[in-house]
């Protein structure tokens, strides 16, 4: 199924942060819905890091026909990858696959510049966290097979209060 024609993709636009931040926010509050009320009640990303991320063209927005922003997914280009750092919906677009549409502009991007790897880090259990990339051809990283990289930022995760016994990194390969 692919979402409804009139949802579009694109680079969002310096106009954009504040929704983005607000849609980070909503989509942050289906934690509470299993026990993980921490993650709703942290606040969102900061309008800083986001017109950064904006200008840098790391982040691609969902806009449906009223030109509303439905979702976006924010990442980091890598040496040999992408890592996907927030996939983001409204819950009034949920079932649409439009998270699932925007990986895959993620994935077209990182084939465009021949980077054979989309990676990410997710809860384990959480049933639009992990079990959801998995439908989407993501796979588990063991422990023993994370490079530095990922290493630091998931000491960075352990910093910022994640818990990360509860977390996986993922990647999908892109061949």
């Amino acid at each position: 199924m692919q979402p409804a024609p009139t949802v579009t993709f694109r680079f969002a636009a310096p106009r954009e942060a504040s929704v983005i931040r607000e849609i980070e926010f909503e989509a942050g509050q289906r934690f509470v819905s299993v026990g993980m009320a921490g993650i709703a009640d942290a606040p969102p990303m900061a309008l800083e890091l986001v017109e950064r991320k904006i200008a840098a063209s790391e982040i691609i927005v969902a806009v449906d026909a009223d030109a509303t922003c439905a979702g976006f997914v924010m990442f980091e280009p890598q040496p040999a990858r992408i890592y996907v750092q927030e996939l983001d919906v409204l819950t009034a677009y949920a079932g649409r696959r439009i998270g699932a549409s925007l990986i895959e502009q993620v994935a077209q991007l990182a084939r465009t510049r021949q980077l054979p790897q989309l990676v990410l880090s997710t809860y384990r259990e959480v049933p639009w966290n992990a079990p959801y990339y998995r439908r989407l051809g993501f796979c588990d990283i063991e422990q023993a097979e994370l490079d530095a990289a990922l290493i630091a930022r998931r000491d960075a995760h352990i910093v910022r209060g994640l818990d990360e016994s509860k977390r996986v990194f993922m990647r999908r390969d892109l061949g």
